[in-house]
């Protein structure tokens, strides 16, 4: 599978370490039309990479809930979200999801910085429809994108784009996006107080 095969769909991984602690996590792998192989590229820092190196099996969850992957983005999470046994593998199903996949690593390469995993899908189910499109969900996804990337733009891009951001947010969000904005902007706005110049280590998905 190649970069032009498929598309990007945010979500979140749940993974499991060796010892069986599972790490909950946003990703957005590149997947087929069917749904049937997944391109996840998880940097070699992240918990995601060492489990399933270690590990060989995970879980992608296609989510409507932009609190969970905001906490889950900026390693706010107050607690691991409620889970059940994965049908196929050895893994953990989010019980609030909207559609999952159980997948098994077909292959692994980590030659580079950035890990480029093959995935297949074993087995999939549904919990819930999708709530439905709405453009505060889409900007608060956008801004906690951001919020992981502080030690990489200027801090002038960073709150020009937020700035753009907060109209949508403002106009059509519910009581969960607002929380998550509030997030978002707590930790921008705490990163630039402890880190006045640029050179330490932005938040990163886990």
């Amino acid at each position: 599978m190649s970069y032009n095969d498929g598309m990007i769909v945010e979500g979140i991984v749940t993974s499991l370490s060796a010892s069986g602690a599972i790490n909950v996590a946003p990703m957005g792998p590149i997947v087929d039309d069917d749904f049937q192989t997944l391109l996840l590229r998880p940097f070699k820092t992240s918990q995601t990479y060492r489990n399933l190196k270690e590990h060989p099996w995970g879980v992608f969850h296609v989510v409507d809930d932009v609190l969970l992957i905001a906490r889950a983005a900026l390693d706010r999470l107050p607690e691991t979200p409620a889970t059940s046994p994965a049908a196929k593998i050895p893994g953990q199903v989010l019980a609030d999801c909207c559609r999952w996949y159980e997948f098994e690593v077909a292959s692994l390469d980590d030659s580079a910085d950035r890990t480029e995993i093959e995935a297949r899908v074993v087995h999939a189910g549904r919990v819930r429809d999708m709530f439905g499109l709405n453009r505060a969900r889409h900007a608060v996804l956008e801004a906690t994108i951001l919020a992981t990337r502080l030690h990489l733009l200027p801090e002038s891009e960073i709150r020009e784009r937020l700035a753009a951001l907060r109209s949508p947010v403002e106009k059509t969000a519910g009581p969960r996006e607002f929380e998550a904005w509030g997030l978002v902007i707590d930790v921008v706005e705490d990163w630039y107080r402890r880190h006045p110049a640029t050179g330490a280590t932005a938040p990163t998905e886990t």
